[in-house]
């Protein structure tokens, strides 16, 4: 029976249990694939509550879009409208501005509670 994960052992358990199930062949619908659902739902909670990751910095996180999109830092300056200030964007001189935000979201897709936050 599926219950709440509660402590360290339990979650190294579902967690081996999550791998035998994933290394069959599930069919969709099945009371495996079922299984597999509800304790990968529970893992993540535990996961979630116990091993937090932290958001990134902003400057990090633009840094890893742009090489994730093949994008050179002079074209951020395109993007951002201010060549000149992009170095001191990326060196963390100056704070993004809400225009650069809204830019940034919108072509790089970096959610804007990462480029919000304080840095």
């Amino acid at each position: 029976m599926l219950k709440p994960i509660k402590n360290e052992e339990e979650y190294q358990s579902s967690l081996a249990r999550v791998y035998e199930l994933m290394q069959g062949d599930i069919i969709e619908g099945s009371a495996a694939s079922d299984e597999l659902e509800v304790l990968s739902i529970l893992v993540s909670t535990y996961e979630k509550a116990h091993y937090p990751v932290p958001s990134p910095n902003p400057i990090d996180a633009i840094k890893f879009r742009l090489d994730q999109m093949g994008i050179s830092e002079k074209e951020l300056g395109d993007i951002l409208g201010f060549r000149s200030r992009k170095s001191e964007i990326l060196s963390g001189k100056r704070k993004l501005s809400l225009a650069m935000i809204r830019k940034l979201n919108a072509v790089l897709h970096i959610p804007a509670e990462i480029l919000i936050q304080a840095y």
